[in-house]
């Protein structure tokens, strides 16, 4: 049985798939599953991948689903993995060579049931490392506390156990087509830390019609996603009061936005939540006028 899936989930991104699969061709420990999640994909994604399938160069696996989002596509990757780890590398983005030997090689090292996975490198086209290195005297910690206690920045790559990713399924929205994936991480990181890897793993490049670079229309477009995301956040136990704030003023500009009269009674804190609702009034115009003057610019 094979260590890894590498899951990729796509929604009509076939022209750019073949840096993921040629990168994975070329990996030196061949150890893994590729699991395609077709999201709805209405190009020629699926001939595209059938012709690599029947190559038979590397193990792939192909699912169709109608299209529910990228935080859809993640419940439906973690319902059909098998294999005791899997990672999340997107459409656009690659692996380097030793990439799957690093990961598995350091798990088999020093991975345990005491830990829910590694968190490794991201790295830009040109080699840079996304945001920083992970603290060199850390060897564990939630993914929580490296962005909030130890000063990490940027874009970082999760290996989880599968066994733990099976849990904490995200909701779906009717409508709706996004759900922040940390929603998960962070509910896992209440019971296990990560183990630290500064090895690069996944090479990233952010193209125009990428989730990360349309984050604002999605914000307009997904209210009660992004609303039921900021309020699992508030209900975070070790997080603090100003981080919670943040989150509270999010879902007060969420919550406008899907109309939700009575998002102060559904909050996990109502006190922060009244608090919040200036600037979260405030944060709600703002993105409104800068979606409107994106939109109006490409017209």
């Amino acid at each position: 049985m094979k260590k890894l899936t590498i899951f990729t989930p796509t929604y009509d991104r076939a022209y750019c798939l073949d840096s993921c699969y040629e990168s994975l061709k070329r990996q030196t420990n061949k150890d893994f599953i590729w699991l395609i999640i077709d999201d709805g994909s209405t190009d020629n994604t699926n001939k595209v991948v059938n012709n690599w399938i029947n190559e038979g160069l590397i193990d792939i696996h192909y699912h169709f689903q109608e299209n529910q989002g990228m935080h859809g596509a993640h419940n439906t990757a973690y319902q059909l993995i098998t294999t005791e780890l899997n990672v999340c590398i997107d459409s656009d983005d690659w692996m380097p060579e030793q990439a799957v030997e690093k990961i598995i090689s350091f798990w088999n090292e020093h991975g345990n049931e005491d830990v829910s996975g590694i968190i490794g490198l991201d790295a830009c086209t040109n080699g840079d490392i996304i945001g920083t290195r992970l603290p060199k005297n850390l060897k564990r910690s939630t993914l929580f506390d490296l962005y909030n206690k130890h000063g990490v920045q940027g874009d970082k790559k999760l290996v989880y156990r599968s066994e733990l990713t099976k849990k904490f399924p995200y909701p779906l929205f009717e409508g709706e087509r996004y759900v922040g994936l940390a929603y998960k991480y962070y509910l896992l990181d209440q019971h296990f830390k990560l183990l630290l890897m500064n090895e690069e793993i996944c090479i990233v490049e952010y193209l125009p019609d990428g989730s990360s670079n349309n984050m604002l229309k999605q914000y307009m477009n997904n209210p009660r996603g992004f609303a039921f995301y900021r309020k699992e956040l508030m209900k975070l136990p070790f997080a603090g009061m100003v981080f919670k704030y943040r989150q509270a003023i999010h879902y007060v500009s969420s919550s406008i936005i899907s109309k939700n009269r009575n998002f102060i009674n559904e909050s996990p804190n109502k006190f922060l939540t009244v608090l919040a609702l200036p600037l979260g009034a405030t944060l709600y115009l703002y993105i409104s006028r800068k979606v409107l003057t994106t939109h109006s610019s490409k017209s």
